[in-house]
């Protein structure tokens, strides 16, 4: 069992940064594959990253390469998201997910087990 919590949400101003932590529980988050996803009001939940339990692969939604960055520290059994240059379309609450299948890169909700509680990310104009 994996326990996730998400940290480092809040409200900024278009064109700031934000960095997003999912510190998960248990010792097997190293060899789990991590994801966020984020649900804004009125739409479905969406990809936004991923990445293999050994850093080695990444994928991004085309609506945040460039923008955002995803990345991992296994030793403090955290996952990131490092988002600059935010913009109003990105205000949604976001969550960190992990799937079993370590090796592998999922941008698909339901390939993933474990999910933290969410946390809002609001961009101002």
């Amino acid at each position: 069992q994996v326990q996730l919590v998400e940290s480092g949400g809040g409200l900024v101003q278009a064109g700031n940064s934000l960095r997003l932590s999912c510190t998960a529980s248990g010792r097997t988050f190293s060899s789990y594959a991590m994801g966020w996803f984020r649900q804004a009001p009125g739409k479905e939940r969406e990809f936004v990253a991923a990445i293999t339990w050994s850093s080695t692969r990444t994928s991004y939604a085309d609506s945040v390469k460039g923008r955002f960055t995803i990345s991992r520290d296994n030793a403090k059994i955290t996952a990131y998201l490092q988002m600059n240059s935010l913009q109003p379309e990105d205000t949604a609450v976001y969550y960190c997910a992990a799937s079993r299948l370590g090796n592998a890169i999922f941008t698909i909700a339901n390939m993933y087990q474990y999910w933290g509680q969410g946390i809002q990310v609001t961009v101002s104009s």
